[in-house]
C-alpha cells in the first residue's frame, strides 16, 4: 500500500444507459470505439494510467495537474463528432494506491466533481487551478462552491474553457457546427417557426416556437441566450387578517427568493422588481413578459397563533397553465422546512434534477429561535434598501439589536445590523454617522461571515463597508465571493461589475452589469448607470450612448448617467454636446467638480482614469467648487450612486 499525490481525472458517458437501451449493439460498438481510439490514447500520450473502467466511465492518474488537463481537453475535443457526451471531473489529491488500484479523498472528490459536471464539459478543483501553469490561469472560471455527497466541506468548484476561441462568436460557431452537423437542418427550421411564432399572437405558438428553441440549443450543444428556467416570485399575500402581520407574509417571500437564488440552474428575479408588481391586477403571462421569466410563483400565507398555513402554485408564464399547487399546515416553528419544500418543489419542476447537496443547503436554519427571525422580518419590513427614511433606519437597528441579544450568532440578522451603519455613513440619513458608523459595521459583517461563511450577504456588506473606506481590492475579492455564493443576487452583481471596472476588467463588468439589469428588470437608475459605464469603459460607445440616453429619458437630471454621457459624447468628438451634458450635470449638482472626481477615482489608477479626467475638462468641467476638501484616502468616500 503506497500513498502519494496524484492528479485524477474521472470520465462518464452521458445518456449511456437510455443509449444501450433504444441500440444496444451499435452504442457497445460506438463505446469501445471511443475507448480505443480517443480516451485510452489520449490518456497514455500525456503520460497517465487509466486504473479503473466502470462500462461507459473511467479513472486515470497522470504525474501532474498540466498533462492530466491537457489529456481532459483532447478528449472532450474528440468528443466534437462522436455521438457521445462526456463529463470530466479533475482533482489533485492524496490517493492510496493498492495493486494497481487508487483509492481515498483524491479519486472521491474527482468523482464528484464529475458527477457535477455539465455534459460536454470538464470542472476541476481548486488544487487544480492552484497547481496549473500561470500561462494556463485563462483556462478557468469559477462557479463557486457546491456541497458535494460525503464530502464534509464545499468544494470550490471551476469550469475549464474549451478552446482558446471560447469567447469568439465565429470559435463558437465553428465548434457548434463541427460538434453538431446533424442539428442544422433542424436549427433552420426552429429559425423559421420562431419568426413565425413572432409574428402571431397565439399563444400556443409562441410556446412552441420557445420549446423549438430550447430543442434547438441543446441540439447544437451551445447557448443562444442563458437557457436556464427564469423564475420570479410574487409577494404572498398575507391572509392573516390583520394589517400588522402583513411583513410575515412579505419575509416568508424574501426567504424563498433567496433560498431559490442559491441554485444556479435556476435565474432568480430580484426582490424588489417582483414586490413592485404588488396588488396589480394583471395577467400572468403579462406578469411574466415584464419581468423576463418564464415561471411565476405566488401564494399566500396565514398566520394565526402558532398556526400556519401556506399556498403555493407555480404557473408557466407563456401559457398561464398551473404545473403544481401546494397548501402547507404546519405550526411556526416549522416555517423554515416549508421554505425548504417549497424550494424543492420549484427546483425539481424548473430544472431536470434536483442536486442533494443544493436541497440540504437549503435546509440550513438561520436560527433556532423565532423569536429573533420574527423581528428580523420585521426589521426588513420597517426598512427597505435604498430608502431615505432615518427614522426607518433606526427603528429597522434597534429591531436587530433586539434579534441578536436573543441569537448572538444569527448571522443574517448581523449583516443587516452591518448594513444599517454603512448605509447611513454612504448616505448621510442620519447626519450623525461617522468613520466609527463604518468600522462597526464591517465588524458585524466580519462577524456574520465568520458564522456563515456561505452566506452572500455578508460578504456583499463586507464589500459595501470597504468601498465605503476606500479599500477598493478588498471591496473586489468580497464582491466576487459574493457572487460565487449567490450568483442571482443583481446588488452583488452590480457590486463587482463596479469594482471590476475600476481595476480594467471591463469585458467581465459588462458581463455582470448585463446579468444584473436582467435579475432586476425594475432595477433603480443606478443599474443603468453602471451598465452604461462599464460600457463606455470596454469601448462600446454606441451601446453605452443608448443605455444613457435611456436613462436620461426617465431621470433627466440623474447626476450619474449625465457624467458619463458627458465622456461617451466627448470621446465620439461631439464637443458641443459634451458641453452641453456637462452644463446639466452642473446644474442638477452644483458639488460637482474635476477635484471631487479625482479623488473618487471611479475608474481606479487605470489609464482610463485620465483619459476620463481629460474628456471631462474637455467639456468645461469646474476645475473645484468652493466647498470641496481632498479627503483622505483612508476615508475616500463614495456618493451612494457610486458604489
Amino acid at each position: 500500500m503506497e500513498r502519494k499525490l496524484a492528479a485524477i481525472v474521472a470520465g462518464d458517458i452521458v445518456g449511456y444507459t437510455r443509449l444501450m437501451s433504444e441500440d444496444e449493439s451499435s452504442t457497445y460498438s460506438a463505446l469501445r470505439e471511443v475507448f480505443s481510439a480517443l480516451i485510452t490514447p489520449a490518456v497514455e500520450k500525456h503520460g497517465g494510467r487509466t486504473f479503473k473502467t466502470t462500462g461507459d466511465g473511467f479513472l486515470a492518474t497522470f504525474p501532474s495537474v498540466n498533462e492530466a488537463l491537457d489529456a481532459a481537453i483532447e478528449i472532450q475535443n474528440g468528443f466534437a463528432d462522436r455521438p457521445f457526451d462526456m463529463r470530466l471531473g479533475i482533482n489533485l489529491g492524496d490517493v492510496i494506491e493498492v495493486d494497481g488500484d487508487m483509492f481515498g479523498d483524491g479519486v472521491n472528490v474527482a468523482s464528484r466533481l464529475e458527477a457535477m459536471a455539465e455534459p460536454g464539459g470538464i470542472f476541476v478543483s481548486e488544487a487544480v487551478v492552484r497547481s496549473a501553469d500561470r500561462n494556463r490561469s485563462k483556462l478557468f472560471y469559477s462557479i463557486g462552491r457546491r456541497q458535494a455527497k460525503n464530502i464534509p466541506e464545499p468544494l470550490a468548484v471551476y469550469a475549464v474553457r474549451l478552446g482558446a476561441d471560447e469567447e469568439s462568436p465565429s470559435g463558437w460557431f465553428g465548434r457548434t457546427a463541427r460538434g453538431r452537423r446533424a442539428a442544422l437542418p433542424y436549427a433552420i427550421g426552429a429559425a423559421a417557426f420562431v419568426l413565425i411564432a413572432a409574428a402571431t399572437q397565439a399563444p400556443a405558438v409562441r410556446a412552441i416556437g420557445a420549446d423549438m428553441v430550447d430543442s434547438f440549443g441543446r441540439l447544437t450543444g451551445a447557448e443562444l441566450a442563458d437557457a436556464r428556467p427564469t423564475v420570479a416570485v410574487l409577494p404572498f399575500d398575507d391572509m392573516s387578517g390583520g394589517a400588522d402581520q402583513a411583513y410575515f407574509a412579505d419575509g416568508l417571500t424574501e426567504d424563498i427568493i433567496a433560498n431559490l437564488a442559491r441554485n444556479r440552474e435556476l435565474q432568480v428575479i430580484a426582490r424588489n422588481s417582483t414586490f413592485a408588481l404588488r396588488g396589480q391586477a394583471e395577467d400572468i403571462r403579462r406578469i411574466g413578459e415584464r419581468l423576463g421569466a418564464g415561471y411565476v410563483v405566488e401564494g399566500s400565507a396565514r398566520r394565526a397563533g402558532d398556526q400556519l398555513r401556506v399556498v403555493a402554485q407555480l404557473i408557466d408564464a407563456r401559457s398561464g397553465a398551473h404545473l403544481w399547487s401546494r397548501s402547507y399546515d404546519r405550526r411556526v416553528e416549522d416555517i423554515f422546512s416549508v421554505q425548504t419544500e417549497l424550494t424543492a418543489e420549484i427546483v425539481s419542476h424548473l430544472v431536470s434534477y434536483v442536486r442533494e447537496s443544493e436541497v440540504s443547503n437549503a435546509t440550513e436554519q438561520p436560527t433556532e429561535n423565532l423569536q429573533a427571525y420574527d423581528l428580523v422580518l420585521q426589521a426588513r419590513n420597517r426598512y427597505k434598501h435604498g430608502s431615505k427614511d432615518a427614522e426607518a433606519l433606526i427603528a429597522s437597528r434597534a429591531l436587530l439589536h433586539r434579534a441578536l441579544e436573543l441569537d448572538p450568532g444569527y448571522a443574517a440578522a448581523r449583516a443587516s445590523l452591518g448594513m444599517t451603519y454603512i448605509v447611513d455613513f454612504v448616505q448621510n440619513l442620519t447626519g450623525r454617522a461617522t468613520v466609527t458608523d463604518v468600522e462597526t459595521g464591517l465588524s458585524e459583517s466580519r462577524q456574520a461571515v465568520r458564522l456563515d461563511p456561505n452566506l452572500a450577504v455578508g460578504y456583499q456588506v463586507l464589500s459595501f463597508g470597504l468601498s465605503a473606506t476606500g479599500d477598493y481590492p478588498g471591496a473586489m475579492q468580497a464582491a466576487q465571493r459574493a457572487v460565487e455564493l449567490n450568483p442571482n443576487d443583481p446588488d452583488s452583481l452590480m457590486a463587482l461589475a463596479k469594482a471590476q471596472v475600476r481595476f480594467g476588467s471591463y469585458d467581465e463588468a459588462v458581463q455582470n452589469a448585463e446579468r444584473a439589469r436582467r435579475l432586476h428588470p425594475m432595477a433603480p437608475e443606478y443599474y443603468t448607470y453602471v451598465y452604461g459605464q462599464a460600457l463606455y469603459a470596454a469601448g462600446r460607445l454606441d451601446e453605452a450612448d443608448e443605455v444613457l440616453r435611456e436613462c436620461l429619458i426617465r431621470a433627466p437630471r440623474e447626476p450619474d448617467c449625465l457624467l458619463i454621457q458627458t465622456a461617451v459624447l466627448s470621446q465620439r468628438g461631439d464637443a458641443q454636446g459634451a458641453q452641453r451634458t456637462m452644463a446639466r450635470l452642473t446644474e442638477a449638482d452644483p458639488e460637482f467638480s474635476l477635484a471631487s472626481e479625482r479623488a473618487l477615482r471611479r475608474f481606479g489608477d487605470t489609464a482610463l482614469m485620465e483619459q476620463f479626467l481629460s474628456q471631462l475638462s474637455e467639456a468645461n468641467a469646474p476645475d473645484v467648487t468652493s466647498g470641496f476638501v481632498q479627503p483622505p484616502p483612508q476615508a475616500r468616500i463614495q456618493t451612494a450612486n457610486s458604489l
